[in-house]
C-alpha cells in the first residue's frame, strides 16, 4: 500500500506517479491515508500534479475535491516556470520564474511538527503549532511559528539574509538564516511576548516583537 503512490518534489509543486496496475480506488485510499497522516510533503498551498490522461475526468474531479479539502491545488498540467528564450539581437535577462512561486508565498501548516519530522519549502512558512526538539524546518523565506520552537530552523535557505524567524517562544536547538548560524541561550530570559531572530551586523540577534 505504501508504494502505490510515489511523490516527487518539484520547485513548483509535487508530481505523483502510481504503481503499475494500481486501481483508482487504491490510489485514492493511499493518498487519503498520506494526507491524514500529516505527511510533510502535503503542505497547504502546494500544487499537486497528476499525469494528464491517466485518470478519467470524474476521477480527476474526485482527487481535486480531496486535495482542495486539505488546502492544496490539483492539476493535470505540469506547468514549468515560463522562461523566455534568449534573444539573438540583444542580451536581455529572462524573467524570473515566479508565477507558481507567487502562489506559494506562504505555506500554512496547521499542526505541531514532531521530532524526526522535516519540512522543506521554497517560500515562507507559517506553522500553527509547536516545532518540537528533533524537528527541522527549512524555508526559502521567513518562518513564523505560532507556538514554541525547540527544533532546528533554517530561514532564507537560498541565501536571503532579509528572512527572519518568529515564534511565540523562540528556543531553537540551532537557528540558521542564510549562511549565518546561531542558537538560543542555554537559559533564555523569560519573555512575555513573541521573539524574532534576524541578521544584523552579520550575526543573528533575538528581539521581542508584537504579534
Amino acid at each position: 500500500m505504501n508504494d502505490i503512490v510515489t511523490i516527487k518534489g518539484l520547485k513548483y509543486g509535487l508530481q505523483l506517479t502510481f504503481a503499475k496496475g494500481a486501481s483508482f480506488d487504491d490510489v485514492q485510499a493511499n493518498l487519503l491515508d498520506k494526507l491524514q497522516s500529516g505527511s510533510g510533503f502535503f503542505i497547504r498551498g502546494t500544487t499537486v500534479f497528476v499525469p494528464k490522461g491517466y485518470f478519467a475526468e470524474e476521477q480527476n474531479e474526485a482527487l481535486r475535491r480531496m486535495f482542495h479539502r486539505h488546502g492544496m491545488l490539483f492539476s493535470t498540467e505540469l506547468k514549468r516556470p515560463n522562461l523566455a528564450p534568449p534573444s539573438r539581437d540583444k542580451a536581455a535577462p529572462a524573467p524570473k520564474p515566479k508565477a507558481v512561486d507567487e502562489a506559494q508565498k506562504m505555506m500554512i501548516i496547521n499542526h505541531t511538527i514532531r521530532g524526526g519530522q522535516e519540512v522543506k519549502v521554497n517560500s515562507s512558512v507559517l506553522i500553527c503549532g509547536n516545532v518540537n526538539p528533533g524537528a527541522q524546518i527549512i524555508a526559502g523565506g521567513s518562518i513564523d511559528i505560532r507556538g514554541t520552537c525547540r527544533g532546528f530552523v533554517h530561514a532564507g535557505a537560498f541565501g536571503d539574509k532579509t528572512a527572519c524567524v518568529v515564534a511565540d517562544r523562540l528556543m531553537p536547538a540551532q537557528i540558521r538564516i542564510a549562511d549565518i548560524i546561531a542558537r538560543a541561550p542555554d537559559e533564555p530570559e523569560k519573555v512575555s511576548q513573541a521573539e524574532r531572530a534576524m541578521i544584523r551586523g552579520n550575526r543573528i540577534i533575538f528581539e521581542p516583537v508584537a504579534r
